[in-house]
């Protein structure tokens, strides 16, 4: 009786997986992504302070820092989405003249098609530039985020990146004076920025966050002493209004429903001590062991 030939099999169902598996991955991202386009879309831009206005989507925070001699667009969210808010406030982004980015993830998915449309310079730090020129690849990633990763998931068009930052450093525009701090953690090239703005006649100081939580399928040997230093960095940081990449972690929405009837707009975004508690928060879960 003739042996059933269960090599053969085996081999033809690897086969048919490796064939398979990426063109289903590739049909749920397209699923994914449509959704998310739909989901995220869906907030109106506006000024959070002096020449600070807030034009990122319900979920994902972008900022638009206006100048005479050009603007800087920090983190890119949608860009469809991106590129409405800026036309509906009354700017165009090819006066935009410097792209920053707060990571080399989810900040900067869609920064190349926003490079494209501007033809702005790209910032970004060493860590992150080494990402962002691949696309999203990272060696970082742990299974099965890393496999998912090789083959097309959090991945973007790669973009080009005209200037390497340093902790310090600061991206001037005309006027316009952002400094950078590198906060690594979240991803290795997380970075924090601030920057003062003019609200009449007082200055105000503008912090924007990086991300601080951590994922365990993105992990990397000195993350959680990187953590531990940009806490402190970050607490060293004089801060009136701050922001962070996900518009729900500094209240984006209830703060801009307080501003609309506010006697002073801008009291609502200034928020020193919800700064302070976001930083408490991210501390107490790396000391708890707690990941996202």
């Amino acid at each position: 009786m003739p042996r059933f030939p269960w090599k053969s099999v085996l081999l033809v169902l690897v086969a048919g997986a490796a064939v398979g598996l990426p063109i289903l991955f590739r049909a749920w991202k397209t699923a994914v992504d449509n959704s998310r386009q739909r989901i995220i879309g869906s907030a109106d831009p506006f000024r959070i302070a002096g020449n600070l206005y807030y034009v990122g989507t319900s979920a994902a925070s972008v900022l638009l820092i206006t100048g005479p001699e050009g603007h800087v667009l920090l983190d890119s969210g949608y860009p469809p989405a991106t590129l409405a808010a800026i036309r509906q406030i009354g700017f165009d982004i090819k006066d935009v003249k410097a792209l920053i980015t707060s990571d080399e993830h989810d900040a900067a998915r869609g920064v190349a098609d926003l490079q494209h449309a501007s033809g702005a310079q790209l910032w970004a730090s060493e860590a992150g530039a080494r990402i962002i020129t691949d696309g999203g690849l990272d060696p970082v990633f742990r299974f099965p985020m890393s496999t998912l990763n090789q083959i097309g998931a959090m991945r973007y068009a790669p973009a080009r990146v005209d200037h390497r930052i340093k902790d310090g450093e600061t991206i001037r525009v005309g006027p316009i004076a952002v400094t950078a701090h590198l906060t690594p953690g979240s991803t290795r090239g997380c970075t924090s920025w601030s920057f003062p703005v003019r609200e009449g006649g007082r200055v105000l100081n503008v912090v924007s966050a990086c991300p601080l939580g951590r994922s365990r399928g993105s992990r990397y040997p000195e993350q959680d002493a990187d953590l531990e230093r940009s806490f402190q960095l970050l607490r060293t940081l004089p801060v009136d209004i701050w922001v962070t990449q996900r518009s729900r972690d500094w209240s984006r929405y209830r703060k801009f429903d307080e501003s609309r009837t506010a006697k002073d707009p801008v009291k609502p975004f200034i928020d020193p001590g919800g700064y302070r508690a976001y930083i408490d928060a991210a501390e107490g879960a790396l000391r708890n062991g707690v990941f996202e």
